[in-house]
Parts: C-alpha cells; structure tokens; sequence
C-alpha cells in the first residue's frame, strides 16, 4: 500500500505515520495510521482528527475529551477501543481502534443490494452482541466504585460496526451521558438519532439505561422486517412517530415471526420504561436463550462468513487496490475501510440548539493532513 509522506507532526510528537485518509464528516476526519515503535514495531490505528472550526469551541472540544476519556476505560469486546488522545498545534485527536468491515447501516444497504435477506438467527445475534457491550458500559464504575451512569444515546446502524471476521463492536459515545465526563445537557437538548430514539429521549425527558434497550429493539426489528417503523421523511417526523405510532402488528412486517421473538420485540419496545427489560443483562439473556437453547447458534466465525461473501466484490477491489493505485475508499471504523458509499453525516444532537463555532485564523493540523494527503 503506497505510504503518506511523512507529517512532520505525527512522527516528531507522536510516533504516528499517516497511511491515507478513510473517512471525512461534518466534525472531523478519520484517517487509516501506523503507529510506529521500536525496533520495527508497527501497529495499525484510526486516527479521528477534530475540524479547525470545531477546534475553537470550548464545549464541542470538552466533549471530545470527555469522550476520550470515558471510552478509554471501557474495555470490552463489543466496544471499539480508544488508545490515545492527543492535540497538536491546537488541534485534537483520539487514535481508535482500526476494524476492517462495515458499518451496520452499510451491511443493510448491501443486502438490498445483493437481494439478500439476513438469517433471523444473525440479526439477533448481531444484536445481542450490541446489548453485551451496553450491559458492560452501563454497569461500568469509577475507581471509588461508584457507577458512572452511562447511557450512550445514539445506538442506531451507523455506531454498529461489523468486523469482516464477525466481530460487532458499538462506537461512538459522542452524545452519551456519563457523570464527570460530558457536557450533559438533557431536557433543554435531545441528543441522538430522531427514528431510534426512545419515546422519553424524544420527548426532551432524563433518560437511563432503559433508553439504549429501546434504540437496540428498534435496530432489531430493522434487522427482521428490512424497515425502521419509526423513520419519517424529516427528523422531526421521526422524532413525531417515536412519540405516538403504536407498535403495529408484526406478522406482516416479520412474517413466520416466532411467538417468543415477537414477544422480546414488544418488551423492548415497551413505550413505558418500566415495562421494557429493565437491564441489558436481562435482555441479552432473552435474546441468547432464543438462538443458543436448542444447543447451537450462530458466532463471530457464522457472521464473519456471511459478510465476506456479501462483500466479495468490494473486497476483491480493496486487495486489488493495495497493489496498484488507492481508489476510491471503503468507510468502516471505529474506523472503517470497506468500498461503499461514503457517509458524510457526522454524529449530532437532534433537535437540540448548536454553539456557532469561530473560525480558526491560520491553517491548522487538519488543514496540514488534508494538504498532504491530496
């Protein structure tokens, strides 16, 4: 694979070579990185660098941090790892863990592609390895062992990553709420994405823990039917249908659907939080009893295979790529790397009032990357 020439930067202050660039949204830019060691060492990192505008907000910058911070304790297979936070020249940067897949909203979009239907078995295991990494964020602790209360607020396909050998990691807690570590602005701003958003989410109230299990039974139902009931033609519509559309009848949208399934679909998406699973814990429980109790189900390795043979093109034309000219980029990530169409929406807070960020007076550390890399 033909290397970046070297940023001057990177190996002077933090050992890192810039490979090529992977990703560019609203807030940032995301870039494939090797982080250099010694005696040869070497070891393949994202690089999520922040936008010169968004450098000189004091709150967009906090939050960053905080995140940083917050996703650098949470060590689980089901999270996409956090290794280093950094700034340069004014400019900040967290080093990610590197996956190579997909994001689930890029999964989905390939299965129309390819007119493929996803085995119910693996929508729900894809699923339930989402809610393990919530368990464990939400019972997460700080050191004095008081819980951190962390709820992510954005469980939606897009922060659903993929790993072409079967791993499902959840990322991006850029609008969770975690005491001590973000700006928390709940009641006045509604963070998240409007369609999988949970009724009190949307309707501007404190939410908990219960809110992410009725984002991830949103998702879930969207893996089944190839459809989310709550989406509308405007964000605000959607955040409308989460507030008043009844849960329909599911046998026309999951036809075959069994008994206990729908049943597990119905709690999680109980309009009253006291009615839903109360932890993840219990619902994962729900969802790995469905496909493990007969004795087998579906794993990392059954998912892996799937997705590389509905990948295969793309994937041939990314291995071609690495021995002759770059191409066009795949998005996958904590960072991603996969041939698909690029997705240039940046994580948000819906409906929620935005700080004019000012305008940075000289070229930055982006703008440096940007330049070199073109």
């Amino acid at each position: 694979m033909r290397i970046v020439s070297d940023i001057s930067w990177l190996l002077s202050e933090h050992r890192y070579e810039v490979v090529r660039q992977i990703h560019e949204g609203g807030m940032g830019i995301v870039y494939e990185a090797r982080q250099l060691g010694s005696r040869g060492f070497v070891k393949r990192v994202a690089i999520k660098v922040v936008r010169e505008r968004y450098a000189q907000n004091a709150e967009f910058i906090e939050n960053f941090v905080g995140e940083a911070k917050l996703v650098a304790d949470l060590i689980h297979t089901n999270i996409v790892q956090t290794y280093h936070l950094g700034d340069s020249r004014g400019s900040y940067f967290i080093a990610m863990e590197l996956i190579r897949g997909v994001n689930l909203e890029q999964f989905l979009q390939q299965l129309v592609k390819q007119q493929q239907t996803l085995p119910r078995e693996l929508a729900v295991f894809v699923v339930s390895r989402v809610v393990r990494g919530l368990a464990y964020a939400h019972s997460k602790m700080d050191p004095d062992g008081n819980p951190l209360g962390i709820v992510h607020r954005d469980v939606n396909p897009k922060n659903i990553m993929i790993a072409l050998e079967g791993d499902v990691k959840l990322t991006d807690f850029g609008v969770a709420k975690a005491r001590g570590f973000l700006t928390d602005k709940e009641g006045e701003e509604v963070a998240g994405k409007p369609e999988y958003m949970s009724p009190e989410q949307a309707d501007f109230q404190i939410t908990d823990k219960r809110s992410d299990i009725f984002s991830a039974g949103v998702v879930l139902l969207q893996l089944l039917s190839g459809q989310n009931i709550f989406k509308g033609p405007t964000p605000e519509d959607s955040r409308q249908r989460v507030l008043a559309c009844q849960l329909p009848e599911l046998a026309p949208l999951c036809p075959d659907l069994p008994v206990k399934l729908e049943e597990i679909i119905r709690r999680t998406l109980a309009r009253d939080p006291a009615a839903r699973y109360q932890t993840a814990d219990e619902f994962l429980y729900e969802l790995e009893y469905f496909i493990y109790h007969k004795g087998y189900g579906p794993t990392n390795e059954t998912l892996g295979k799937f997705i590389r043979e509905l990948f295969k093109v793309e994937i041939a034309a990314q291995k071609a790529d690495r021995h002759g000219k770059s191409g066009e980029t795949m998005k996958l990530a904590g960072a991603t790397t996969s041939r698909l169409p690029r997705t240039d929406e940046a994580p948000g807070r819906a409906g929620g009032t935005r700080v004019t960020p000012k305008k940075a007076t000289k070229p930055g550390l982006f703008q440096q990357l940007k330049a070199k890399l073109k």
